[in-house]
C-alpha cells in the first residue's frame, strides 16, 4: 500500500469550540500517539483525509508532515457525525519502517458453490500482523464448487506474503449451507399463519 501525503497543522486550542472552529475551517481535530512520545494535537485537512480512507481503509499508510518533518501513521480510531457521516475526530498511531503492526482486514469471496449449496459469511474480517508499510488491502478466498456442509476456516486463508494470521486460526469465516426447498419454505409460511391464527382467536 501506498503512502499518502498529509499536511497536518498543530493545534493549540481545545475543547468543544476549539474543535467546532476546526472542522469549520475546513479540517479534522485529530491526536498523534505512539512509539512512547507525548499524544500531539493536530489538524488534518477534512478532504484529503477522508479521500485516503476512502481509498486505502483503516489501513491507509499516511505521511504525516508536520513543522517540516515527517512521520508515518496509522488511523486507529474515528468518530463521525451520527447524522451526516462526517468525520469529527481521528486517532492516529505513529508507525515505523520495518515496525510490524496488526490490523484488521476484509475477507473477500470470489466464485460459487455447487447448486444448492448457500453461503453463510460469518467472519468478513480477520486480524493479521504485517510490516507496516507493507499492510495488505484484503484477502481472497475461494468458494467456487465447495459443496454443502464444507467451510473455510481462519487457518485457511490465503494470506499474502509477509503476513501472519492473529485470528484463531479455528474461526470458521464461510460455511456452505443447504438451501431450503420449496417445501420446507412452505411448511415455515404455513407454521408462521397458524400461530398467528391461534395468537388472534386466543
Amino acid at each position: 500500500m501506498s503512502e499518502v501525503r498529509i499536511a497536518a497543522e498543530s493545534r493549540t486550542e481545545f475543547g468543544k469550540g476549539a474543535a467546532r472552529r476546526t472542522r469549520r475551517s475546513g479540517k479534522i481535530p485529530a491526536v498523534l500517539y505512539g512509539h512512547g512520545t507525548d499524544p500531539r494535537h493536530v489538524a488534518l485537512p477534512a478532504r484529503e483525509f477522508a479521500q485516503a480512507i476512502k481509498r486505502g481503509g483503516l489501513n491507509a499508510l499516511l505521511a504525516i508532515e508536520l513543522d517540516g518533518g515527517q512521520q508515518l501513521a496509522l488511523a486507529r480510531q474515528l468518530q463521525r457525525d451520527p447524522v451526516r457521516g462526517e468525520i469529527e475526530h481521528v486517532d492516529l498511531l505513529l508507525v515505523r519502517r520495518g515496525e510490524k503492526v496488526s490490523v484488521s482486514i476484509p475477507v473477500t469471496l470470489v466464485g460459487d458453490p455447487v447448486a444448492g449449496g448457500l453461503v453463510n459469511h460469518e467472519l468478513t474480517t480477520v486480524e493479521v500482523e504485517a510490516e507496516a508499510t507493507h499492510l495488505p488491502d484484503s484477502v481472497e478466498v475461494s468458494i467456487a464448487g465447495l459443496h454443502v456442509g464444507a467451510h473455510v476456516t481462519a487457518g485457511d486463508l490465503p494470506l499474502p506474503k509477509g503476513a501472519t494470521l492473529v485470528t484463531d486460526a479455528t474461526y470458521v469465516v464461510v460455511s456452505i449451507l443447504a438451501a431450503p426447498t420449496a417445501a420446507a419454505h412452505e411448511a415455515a409460511i404455513g407454521a408462521t399463519e397458524t400461530a398467528a391464527t391461534e395468537v388472534a382467536g386466543a
